[in-house]
């Protein structure tokens, strides 16, 4: 097979690919022929803070639990994920031999415990005794597992979670371009504080200056004094080093977004955007910037919400 692209793009593709972001909310479904029967795998997972696998297997695919289970949470990683498997059909569920000595025992204890209970047992006793664990086994006292059924299961379970992942990534994608829309437009609206940011900041001097020009003429003060005075508090009520570092924490998210698995990480620099946006309003002392502040509260915490679902 040839690459239609140099060694160098193709593994930067790949890389990318891989670095896409992902949605907790994922769904696939793959179905495979064995002989006359058929295996059914299914997962379907929602957002979750930690990795929370409910994973139902047929009674004599128990000894692949262990495996599945370490394929399934590296791929998956985080969120509440329902996976099923199921067989249908004859010769596949047919997997083991009656282990007649394991079944005579068992049967030998159910009599004791009806006579010492008093209790009458079930007419239908086969059923019950297949049910005992070791009743159907080989020789050595394992389920019986063919192999391919072995190979079928794990070939179905890596093409469903490959499935999976690529629903995750479709939904990231429309996540991603949501979250950015919001964050453009806190960006857009930081932008609008600065004709509001140097208005203010003239209001605040005159209104300072006609006060004291009012008391002049009963008070002695130090020009100098005063105009040290009046520096030192707009400097205080200035927001020069806030909407800097605003503006750094929202570029540093849209670089993040492309990370791989970058969901808590998005969500720590969020809350470095909030602290900013807070002290913003804090040091305003200005109606129009507050309302600025209000719209980008509203900015913020609906980028909160998409969050909780970035993996």
């Amino acid at each position: 097979m040839h690459l239609c692209c140099p060694p160098s793009q193709f593994m930067y593709i790949c890389q990318k690919l891989r670095s896409m972001i992902r949605s907790m909310t994922g769904y696939g479904k793959q179905h495979q022929q064995v002989g006359s029967g058929k295996i059914t795998v299914e997962i379907k997972s929602l957002n979750s803070k930690q990795l929370d696998l409910n994973l139902r297997l047929p009674a004599d695919l128990k000894q692949l639990e262990f495996d599945l289970r370490n394929r399934i949470s590296e791929s998956v990683r985080r969120g509440k994920v329902d996976f099923y498997v199921t067989i249908e059909d004859s010769d596949l569920k047919k997997v083991g031999r009656i282990d007649r000595e394991v079944a005579a025992a068992a049967f030998e204890q159910l009599n004791e415990m009806a006579y010492a209970l008093r209790i009458q047992l079930p007419q239908d006793m086969a059923s019950l005794l297949l049910k005992f664990p070791g009743v159907i086994a080989n020789g050595d006292g394992d389920v019986m597992l063919p192999e391919s059924l072995s190979k079928a299961l794990t070939s179905t379970a890596l093409s469903v979670l490959n499935e999976f992942d690529a629903f995750r990534m479709q939904e990231g994608q429309a996540l991603k371009l949501d979250i950015l829309s919001h964050i453009n437009l806190i960006i857009s609206l930081l932008d609008e504080v600065t004709p509001f940011e140097n208005q203010r900041t003239e209001l605040l001097k005159n209104r300072l200056m006609k006060n004291v020009s009012e008391v002049s003429d009963h008070l002695k003060f130090d020009p100098n004094r005063f105009e040290q005075e009046l520096i030192y508090y707009l400097e205080k009520l200035d927001i020069s080093e806030e909407k800097v570092r605003l503006r750094q924490h929202c570029n540093y998210f849209m670089e993040a977004i492309d990370e791989d698995y970058a969901g808590k990480k998005l969500g720590f620099i969020v809350q470095e955007i909030g602290r900013e946006i807070n002290t913003l309003g804090s040091k305003a002392n200005d109606a129009q910037i507050q309302r600025i502040v209000v719209q980008m509260k509203d900015e913020l915490e609906k980028i909160k919400e998409q969050l909780f679902n970035v993996l």
